[in-house]
C-alpha cells in the first residue's frame, strides 16, 4: 500500500470502562500498556486495521505496534536519541511481518527483528515498552479504571470485521512467502518468545492451560515466566528475587501471582500488596505472536519442554 498507506492513529481517543462499547465483548483481544497509574487498552480489532497507535501514556511517548500477519504487538519508546518521533507503517514487509518507520529519520524497523534495517539509524534497537496481550475480561477484571481506544479515529473502517478472512486460524495460508518455514509447532499457534539478540526461546501457551509459574534460564539469564491459557508473561529475576518462589494465582483481580514471602504482584511485575510494595521485576524482552514468525526471524529457536 506504500508509506501510510496503512494509517497510523496518532491523535487516539480513549473511553472510560463504563462506556464499553458493543464491540468490546469479554473475548476480545486487546494489548495493555501500564505506566505509572495509567492503563490504556488497544483492542485487536483496531489495531488490526491501523497496526500502529503514537501515544502518551502517563507523559511518556510510547508507539504500540501490531502486526496482524504475525499476530505480534510489541511496545516502543519514541525517544530515539533525545529527540521525539512518531512511527508509521511503511507498506514494506519482511517474513509477512510490518517494517515501521520513524517520520523523524524516514529509517525503517523490523517489528519482530527489534532493530532499525535501513536508514540513517540502522542497526539501532529501539527501547522497548511493556505490553500484555489478553482478552477483554481478564484486563477488565485486572484494571477497572482502564482507558480504551476509541473507535472515532477520524478514519473510516469496519472495526470489528477482521480484514484477513480465514488467516488467524487457517495454518496454510499465508500472504507472503518466508524465508524459513519451521515445521515443529503449527504456523498460527500463539505463542510466549522471549528474544535477545538473533536466538529466541519458544513457550506453548498450552504447557500453562491450568495456570502456573515456572523457573527457567536462557542465555545466562535467571527467568520467570506466569500464566495460563489466555496470558504468558515473563521476567528477568535478579539477586533480590532469584530465590523466591513463585505462584500463579490469578482470581479476576488486579493479583496476577504471589511469592512464598506473602508479596502480590500485578500482571506487569508490580508489587501491589506485602513487605516489597513499590518494588517491580524486570520485563523480559518478550513477546507474543504467531509461531511461524518466531521460526523465521529465530532460527533455531528453542521450544520449552515441561
Amino acid at each position: 500500500p506504500g508509506r501510510d498507506g496503512i494509517p497510523s492513529i496518532d491523535n487516539p481517543k480513549f473511553i472510560d470502562v463504563n462506556d464499553d462499547p458493543e464491540l468490546l465483548a469479554d473475548e476480545v483481544r486487546v494489548v495493555g500498556i501500564k505506566i505509572g497509574n495509567e492503563v490504556k487498552v488497544y483492542p485487536h480489532y483496531i489495531l488490526d486495521w491501523h497496526e500502529i497507535v503514537n501515544d502518551e501514556v502517563d507523559s511518556e511517548s510510547v508507539a504500540i505496534t501490531y502486526c496482524p500477519l504475525t499476530g505480534s504487538a510489541i511496545g516502543w519508546d519514541r525517544n530515539l536519541n533525545g529527540a521525539i518521533t512518531t512511527f508509521g507503517v511503511s507498506g514494506l514487509l519482511y517474513n509477512n511481518n510490518v517494517i515501521p518507520f520513524d517520520r523523524r529519520t524516514n529509517s525503517n524497523w523490523s517489528q519482530l527483528a527489534l532493530q532499525c534495517v535501513n536508514g540513517q539509524l540502522i542497526g539501532e534497537r529501539p527501547k522497548s515498552i511493556d505490553l500484555i496481550e489478553t482478552n477483554w475480561f481478564i484486563l477488565r477484571s485486572m484494571f477497572p479504571e482502564a482507558k480504551i481506544l476509541s473507535t472515532d479515529t477520524g478514519f473510516d473502517r469496519a472495526y470489528g470485521v477482521y480484514p484477513y478472512g480465514a488467516y488467524r486460524t487457517d495454518h496454510d495460508f499465508l500472504i507472503f512467502p518466508l524465508t524459513r518455514d519451521d515445521g515443529r509447532l503449527p504456523r498460527k499457534e500463539r505463542v510466549h518468545a522471549i528474544a535477545y539478540e538473533n536466538e529466541a526461546k519458544t513457550y506453548r501457551f498450552s504447557s500453562f492451560s491450568s495456570g502456573r509459574a515456572v523457573r527457567d534460564t536462557f542465555k545466562n539469564k535467571e527467568l520467570l515466566i506466569v500464566g495460563g491459557l489466555e496470558t504468558l508473561v515473563s521476567f528477568e529475576l535478579d539477586e533480590h528475587s532469584v530465590n523466591l518462589i513463585f505462584t500463579y494465582e490469578f482470581n479476576e483481580s488486579e493479583t496476577y501471582f504471589r511469592d512464598n514471602e506473602g508479596n502480590s504482584y500485578n500482571v506487569f511485575g508490580e508489587v501491589i500488596s506485602g513487605g516489597r510494595v513499590g518494588q517491580k521485576l524486570k520485563a523480559s524482552n518478550s513477546f507474543i505472536a504467531y509461531w511461524f514468525s518466531i521460526g523465521a526471524f529465530y532460527p533455531e529457536t528453542e521450544i520449552f519442554e515441561n
